[in-house]
């Protein structure tokens, strides 16, 4: 009876360590799940920042790219700007070597047209001197401002030249015009007040303003003459038409020498 008490006794514990055996493998195996699961989503959330990181990159490499490509672009653009300002520059450098040049010519230009111009005055002075003497203050003062431009170092050779150049087309004007104006010259030793006829250099004379007297200037003796009465209308009428008083048309004026003709 014993014995059959022990044995039952045995059984039972048997059966209470394969129940307790039994309830901590349920246990563990949840436990193991639970664990899985938890590092499954673990694991996906790390995935999806791992994802996320990859995007940003992703973006980040595609910006660096397209960045990279404009930076090619204005590279590019930038050796053809240079490259055409290289050719500039040499351009400019030729022009300069060539202005430098210009600069030594001209120089040495100014100092050969200087005695020029001043050479220049001289001989239009020598003429205005042996020619007839009409509008001669004016011309005596515009060969005085000639000689004064010469001296200004303010005022450039070429002006200059130019103002030179200006004086001689004004005196060669005068060839080809007729005008009229009043002064005062000396007649037979007496200064009398009249209106003086110029016509080119053909003839140079004057009338009293009562048109009482006329006369003409002799180049072969450099005076004033009194002219006969037969020229006193002619030579009103030609002082009219250059006072514009009265339309151009054919008079008669007195002359000497070989070229006396009416």
């Amino acid at each position: 009876m014993k014995n059959l008490m022990h044995k039952l006794t045995d059984v039972g514990r048997i059966a209470l360590v394969m129940l307790a055996l039994g309830a901590t493998s349920a246990t563990v195996s949840a436990a193991t799940l639970s664990d899985i699961f938890q590092a499954a989503d673990q694991m996906n959330e790390a995935a999806k920042r791992s994802q996320a990181t990859i995007d940003a990159l992703t973006e980040e490499t595609r910006k660096l790219l397209s960045e990279y490509k404009t930076v090619l672009k204005e590279i590019e653009g930038l050796r053809v700007y240079n490259r055409q300002l290289e050719k500039q520059i040499a351009n400019q450098e030729r022009e300069m070597s060539d202005l430098s040049t210009s600069i030594d010519e001209v120089t040495v230009i100014e100092r050969q047209i200087t005695p020029l111009m001043l050479r220049m005055i001289d001989g239009l002075e020598q003429f205005v001197g042996l020619d007839m003497p009409f509008f001669l203050k004016e011309r005596r003062d515009r060969l005085d401002r000639l000689r004064d431009t010469m001296d200004r170092a303010d005022v450039a050779v070429s002006e200059k030249f130019s103002v030179l150049l200006r004086a001689y087309q004004i005196e060669n004007e005068y060839g080809r015009t007729m005008n009229t104006y009043g002064d005062t010259i000396e007649i037979a030793g007496t200064e009398r007040k009249v209106d003086i006829l110029q016509i080119g250099r053909v003839a140079l004379l004057y009338q009293t303003p009562d048109g009482q007297e006329t006369g003409m200037y002799n180049k072969n003796t450099r005076q004033y003459e009194p002219v006969g009465d037969e020229y006193q209308a002619s030579v009103r009428q030609g002082i009219r038409m250059a006072r514009q008083q009265a339309t151009q048309d054919m008079f008669s004026i007195p002359v000497h020498g070989a070229e006396t003709a009416q």
